[in-house]
């Protein structure tokens, strides 16, 4: 099966297996992801909000405008990335998703990661970085490359803060603005230590 194919049968399979039921029947759309599948950058927000559950895709909201902005300030586009959540069903009223729903979605966001093979992944927000990083705390690890292993894989995690904070406290606009300049370099370095 090419990545397509794989990346549809994990949509299959979360109906399938019914993970998350609660959230499953508030929802309009199972939300799997967005972008290149050959990118060589993931991005990882939380879960859906309310524009992503109608449209099917992750971060077309204000959050999503200033990813996009951001992607802008160092070359890149969407259709260079590939941007998805822990959980991909919307919780109701846009509550943070809770332990047993990322637990439980977990196992697929892996596959998708072992699918598109990304030389760097991007946790926006504490949500998604805790499964990465645990124990640490996103105000002293963002902006900072973390080498880890899972398994069999092995992954360079860069902890950022999420864009909807930064729509909310103005001051974490600028620090964002300044780890997002540095994923080009962080990149290049990546592919030097592993050519």
């Amino acid at each position: 099966m090419d990545k397509p194919q794989l990346l549809d049968q994990i949509a299959t399979d979360i109906r399938d297996k019914n993970i998350c039921p609660d959230l499953a029947k508030t929802a309009k759309n199972l939300v799997i992801g967005d972008g290149n599948l050959n990118a060589e950058i993931v991005f990882i927000g939380e879960a859906p909000g309310k524009n992503e559950d109608e449209q099917g895709i992750p971060f077309v909201g204000a959050a999503g405008k200033f990813l996009n902005e951001m992607l802008a300030s160092i070359n890149l586009a969407r259709s260079d990335i590939y941007i998805t959540n822990i959980v991909k069903y919307r919780p109701p009223n846009n509550r943070d998703p809770l332990p047993d729903e990322k637990r439980a979605f977990w196992p697929y966001l892996i596959k998708q990661l072992q699918i598109i093979q990304p030389k760097l992944v991007v946790t926006l927000g504490r949500h998604s970085m805790e499964y990465f990083l645990p124990n640490q705390k996103i105000s002293q690890v963002h902006g900072e490359p973390c080498h880890i292993t899972f398994g069999q894989d092995k992954l360079v995690v860069l902890p950022l803060f999420h864009p909807a904070a930064a729509l909310y406290n103005g001051g974490l606009r600028q620090t964002l603005l300044d780890d997002f300049a540095r994923l080009p370099a962080i990149v290049e370095k990546i592919k030097q230590e592993q050519a």
